[in-house]
């Protein structure tokens, strides 16, 4: 059979597409939602929370580059889950896999009600915008997003590109005239150095801020998920990740700046949409240039979230603990089963939410995800030394890392515990007791060959030819 025939993922994202694939994914809703939720379990203090802002990024490079360990090391789909499955075990990848089956879907929601919030509120100058044709937009572009997802890479990442583009512009303008108005106008000074006057945050609120800021910086995940998608992945995976968060970095400081050179920390609080607030502020007549790149920043975002984990549940199917249908490709080599399953409970998902407290649950169990990614690193270079690892970590970094993600962890069940620790436990022991019944057991209802027959035709999928490479 001719090789460029077969139903089989395509490896076409080279360097430039995956920098701007994730500066896609990273530069989503975080960047307009983490300023007000740091700034709050910072006690509005400004040099906290810059100091926050500074160090989630400095963890997230060091996650990002475990993390491109594993990608190199396993250059397929899914890698994370093929790399936890062969370093813990099944029963903790299975924990990852069921507990993202819901959060995925949640967070996106939640994005997505957050875009429509960009885009109607323009049209509703003074007042809140009514419920209902929040959701009926909610609800387009969700089903339009999974309708461009099942077109195949190439589509995805040109659009990516142009996304990329435009919000990286937006946020280019929001940096440079906030450091413009620090230094023309004094009192803008003025008023951001006695925003470093206030009181210092108590120990319990500064885990809850550093899940805020690292939920900006998420995203770079994705990198490693479509590890089957890049080019040369031993050389691409780990230049576009070290690229990509620098140029976040600078850019997240300088828009920071720039929001509490223009506003006061209570001001940010109180706001529903922090750049639009700023737009209103500074160039009141330009507020739909800001409208469209902020709604244009979190749509690629969803779109980059949705496309990788359906890898996620793609490489699940082939590893044996999800069914068959969720590795068939359709005609444009895309696993499509995984993203209209990811929209559909998305679907169900859209309803107003407390975007600060689901971050938290989201950082929570991201958490104890990267721990376990942590673990398995270390126990895998014991395990197999001769493994051929493009690319390693030092040691050092991965343990400092565990070190904090532990603490992270820790410090609010004890200081101040929350219901969704025990969502958290629920979640962990309902997904052994599945993976016991499905997995293990190998249970499975009789007329499960028949809905997968009926599906196979209806969404025009089979399996890939051979295996990646």
């Amino acid at each position: 059979m001719d090789k460029r025939n077969k139903t089989q993922l395509q490896r076409a994202i080279g360097y430039f597409h995956g920098v701007t694939f994730l500066l896609s994914t990273i530069i989503g809703a975080g960047i307009f939602i983490a300023p007000k939720g740091v700034l709050k379990y910072s006690s509005l203090h400004v040099g906290v929370t810059l100091i926050i802002w500074a160090v989630c990024a400095v963890v997230s490079v060091i996650s990002a580059l475990t993390y491109a360990e594993v990608g190199t090391t396993f250059p397929r789909s899914g890698a994370q889950y093929y790399f936890l499955k062969k370093s813990l075990g099944s029963p903790f990848v299975f924990f990852c896999l069921w507990t993202g089956f819901f959060t995925t879907p949640a967070g996106i929601a939640s994005r997505t009600l957050l875009l429509t919030e960009y885009v109607i509120q323009p049209f509703y100058p003074g007042c809140s915008a009514p419920t209902l044709p929040k959701k009926c937009l909610a609800l387009a572009i969700l089903w339009s997003l999974g309708i461009l997802g099942v077109q195949g890479v190439k589509k995805v990442t040109w659009f990516q590109t142009i996304s990329t583009m435009m919000k990286t512009t937006v946020l280019c303008l929001i940096a440079l005239n906030g450091a413009v108005l620090l230094v023309i106008r004094k009192e803008n000074l003025i008023r951001l150095g006695d925003a470093f006057s206030s009181d210092l945050p108590n120990i319990s609120q500064i885990p809850e801020a550093f899940f805020q800021g690292l939920y900006a910086y998420t995203g770079w995940e994705a990198m490693v998920s479509i590890a089957g998608d890049v080019k040369n992945p031993a050389k691409n995976i780990p230049r576009c990740i070290f690229t990509a968060l620098f140029l976040v970095t600078i850019l997240y400081l300088l828009v920071n700046i720039s929001y509490l050179t223009v506003l006061t920390p209570e001001e940010i609080i109180a706001s529903d949409a922090v750049a639009i607030t700023w737009a209103d502020r500074v160039i009141p007549s330009y507020q739909w240039i800001i409208s469209i790149g902020v709604s244009t920043s979190i749509l690629s975002g969803l779109l980059s979230t949705i496309f990788s984990s359906s890898r996620l549940l793609y490489c699940a199917s082939q590893e044996g603990q999800m069914p068959l249908l969720y590795s068939m490709l359709n005609i444009h080599s895309s696993p499509a089963l995984p993203v209209i399953q990811t929209i559909i409970i998305a679907s169900v998902m859209i309803f107003p939410s407390d975007l600060i407290r689901l971050i938290n649950l989201l950082g929570f169990s991201g958490s104890i995800q990267m721990m376990l990614t942590i673990i398995g690193v270390i126990k895998l270079r014991y395990q197999e030394p001769n493994l051929p690892r493009p690319f390693k970590v030092h040691l050092s970094f991965a343990l400092g890392t565990f070190i904090l993600f532990f603490l992270l962890v820790l410090i609010p069940i004890i200081q101040s515990p929350k219901m969704y620790h025990i969502y958290v436990l629920c979640f962990i022991l309902s997904s052994f007791l599945l993976y016991l019944v499905f997995v293990h057991f190998k249970f499975c209802f009789g007329w499960f060959n028949e809905v997968t027959c009926y599906l196979q035709l209806l969404l025009n999928i089979s399996p890939p030819d051979g295996s990646e490479e």
